[in-house]
């Protein structure tokens, strides 16, 4: 989980470029005191963590069957080069299609028209499925955890490394600097690097406490390995 929230503390920096004009357009009332504002911005953010839970529990529940097949080395492994991998693939077209879809746009459009705590609930929750490097390597961890309630808890937590620095953006507004970005854009695949390489360590099973522990003695205790009939 450590790994989780440092990974989602590190990449809310990528974060603030990706979504911050998301949540500096969030509706609101020019009425609303601190408290409210707040508490407007939490309830966003909480849609956001519920939709990565839900990815955790769906990625960690195909880790967990993939782990009861007797490959969760294999899948750790290949989940390090597949992060590793997408640090040289292009998300922007991607994103790009997404915004520019028509059900997105009316979806989208119709919720930011409101200026309710549900339509806020809502822009989070379906900004927790815009394409994102950052979250992809997440559930690549929240696989690796072969559990779908470790899936859940790592999301989660990813998520909640991401909150304050968009939160800090909710506050200061327009009168944030922005000449951090390039900086903040080189910084992340390091710490995308570094996650898979740490997964394909630990696919490898080579006996080293917490960074490439022993997976089949990890499954034998766990009652998940079965030693085929002589």
């Amino acid at each position: 989980m450590l790994t989780a929230l440092l990974l989602g503390t590190l990449g809310s920096l990528h974060c603030v470029g990706m979504c911050g004009p998301i949540v500096l357009a969030l509706p609101q009332n020019k009425t609303n005191t601190v408290v409210q504002f707040l508490f407007s911005r939490l309830t966003y953010n909480s849609g956001r963590l519920v939709s990565y839970a839900i990815l955790g529990v769906i990625f960690g529940s195909i880790g967990h069957l993939i782990s009861l097949a007797g490959f969760q080395s294999l899948l750790s492994i290949t989940l390090g080069v597949v992060v590793i991998a997408t640090l040289f693939l292009p998300l922007d077209p991607l994103l790009n299609f997404v915004n520019q879809s028509s059900l997105w746009k009316k979806t989208i459009g119709a919720l930011f028209r409101k200026k309710s705590y549900s339509a806020l609930w809502a822009i989070g929750f379906l900004n927790g499925y815009l394409p994102c490097g950052l979250v992809y390597t997440a559930l690549a961890g929240a696989a690796a955890s072969g559990s779908a309630l470790y899936g859940a808890g790592f999301m989660a937590v990813f998520g909640l490394g991401t909150i304050p620095a968009l939160m800090i953006v909710a506050f200061l507004g327009k009168r944030l600097s922005w000449q951090g970005r390039k900086w903040i854009r080189k910084a992340l695949p390091v710490a995308a690097f570094v996650l898979g390489v740490l997964l394909i360590l630990r696919g490898l099973s080579l006996g080293i406490p917490y960074v490439s522990p022993d997976l089949q003695m990890h499954q034998t205790e766990q009652g998940l390995f079965i030693p085929h009939c002589q």
